[in-house]
């Protein structure tokens, strides 16, 4: 991901209140980022319970352009192993390829075209997954769209606001919302279409929905900045020098990537195994009425809407009686929780018996996972950005992005381990993860913090 500078010749008017009290094109660009968001989680809320339960059975594989030569590339692996590889790769890159948007944006095509590439590149992708035979140019189409789209429209919100704009906060919130509410809702409309209609039509609905927003998009054209595409004759602004402390801030920087990746392990395997577990052993049949296995990603989105709110809302008051944890601090607390979640899906396991796991285990990994995830996930990009010289704060901020493909890869490999391994083993390597990550953060945070990160800013 990349933030461009403000440009100079768009005005900021503050006078511009017509969506909520804020700018008319906030209203517009958080709508097409739900939009993309609605489209990209359907898309990986549905991808492993269709390979798993169609695209790789024999009937329906030896149709699928490349999918032979992928396998032998994979090591002749098969079924739910060879959907989880996939699925990893797919979901590591989709983290990778926005460094390469953000170039691609700030020294050629600007942000706008780059944007506008990137949603028809992703609309594609949706439109292609009802072929099956194109299921790999599909999954190609979709990691060069949301590399393309996904750096270059959150940019554009502070650009609509000037220096001194005390409304500027609240637009990233209102902007977080709508990728909140869309994450909700993937699952309850494609994964619902695609279970029980039919999964082609799970993916279309999201090729049109992903249409819909790049029309917004266009539409929004007047109400938005002016564009960062670089003119013929624009000369490069020479780079601030960089000091021993900043230095020491980007060795930190390095350091917290791969610990991150292993914290988010366990986050990230809701997508890939525990959806094929959730699909085999959870008791989701009620009143004679089986719910779709996706809905699942429904209830992470909404605790972790929930406890993200509970969250910020918990540090206001706390904040106010108490000193409140810094950003290592709070990493550690939810590192904690994430251990705590992680049991839960081991205790699920372990107490199954003979018949199918009722939701509560699930319900409250899914409730302690999220606070985990309300202290790690925002509380680090706040901590990179903090640490970010000047003169490299769009890399530190792509930087970051590196833990989301680590991990992802990562997951990839763990969840082939899902059809071989006792599944309370399988979990119980999760919370170790969780709690390599929790002990490295306390090394970080005792030993290499003051050094690397130097004296902590006072912010007024």
């Amino acid at each position: 991901m990349t933030i461009a500078e403000a440009t100079p010749d768009f005005e900021a008017d503050r006078s511009d209140r017509a969506f909520l009290g804020h700018p008319k094109g906030l209203g517009y660009l958080a709508f097409v980022e739900g939009c993309e968001r609605f489209s990209y989680y359907s898309m990986q809320t549905l991808l492993v319970l269709y390979m798993v339960k169609y695209l790789l059975l024999p009937e329906h594989a030896g149709g699928v352009v490349g999918l032979e030569a992928l396998r032998g590339w994979y090591g002749g692996i098969d079924g739910q192993p060879f959907a989880s590889k996939i699925f990893g790769d797919y979901t590591s890159l989709v983290y990778l390829t926005p460094i390469l948007g953000g170039l691609i944006a700030d020294r050629w095509l600007g942000r706008r075209t780059t944007l506008i590439l990137g949603g028809l590149f992703m609309a594609a992708g949706h439109f292609l997954m009802a072929f099956e035979g194109a299921f790999l140019f599909a999954l190609l189409a979709l990691i060069v769209g949301v590399g393309l789209f996904k750096g270059n429209i959150a940019s554009q919100v502070g650009e609509l606001y000037g220096p001194s704009d005390l409304r500027r906060a609240m637009a990233f919130q209102i902007f977080y919302i709508a990728i909140n509410v869309s994450v909700i809702a993937a699952p309850l409309i494609s994964g619902t279409l695609g279970e029980k209609v039919g999964w082609h039509w799970g993916f279309g609905t999201a090729g049109v929905v992903m249409v819909l927003g790049l029309i917004l998009y266009i539409m929004a054209g007047p109400w938005l900045p002016a564009d960062n595409r670089p003119g013929k004759n624009t000369e490069a602004k020479a780079a601030e020098p960089m000091t021993r402390q900043d230095g020491l801030r980007v060795l930190a920087v390095i350091v917290l990537v791969p610990v991150m990746a292993v914290a988010l392990l366990t986050n990230q395997e809701i997508f890939n195994a525990y959806l094929v577990w959730a699909d085999q052993h959870f008791q989701l049949t009620f009143f004679g009425t089986t719910l779709p296995t996706s809905w699942m990603i429904t209830i992470d989105a909404a605790a972790s809407f929930s406890m993200l709110a509970a969250v910020a809302a918990f540090y206001v008051w706390y904040g106010k009686r108490h000193r409140e944890p810094d950003e290592l601090g709070k990493m550690i607390i939810g590192s904690v929780f994430t251990i705590a979640g992680g049991l839960c899906l081991v205790m699920a396991a372990a107490t199954q018996g003979g018949g199918k796991i009722g939701l509560f285990w699930p319900v409250m990994f899914h409730l302690l996972n999220s606070i985990g995830f309300a202290h790690i996930l925002p509380v680090s990009l706040a901590l990179f950005t903090k640490l970010a010289p000047k003169a490299l704060n769009a890399t530190i901020v792509g930087i970051y992005y590196l833990a989301f493909f680590g991990a992802n890869k990562v997951v990839g490999e763990v969840g082939t381990w899902y059809s071989s391994m006792p599944t309370t083993s399988f979990w119980l390597f999760h919370v170790a993860t969780a709690a390599v990550g929790l002990v490295a953060f306390i090394l970080f945070k005792l030993f290499l913090a003051k050094r690397l990160m130097g004296k902590a800013e006072t912010v007024t």
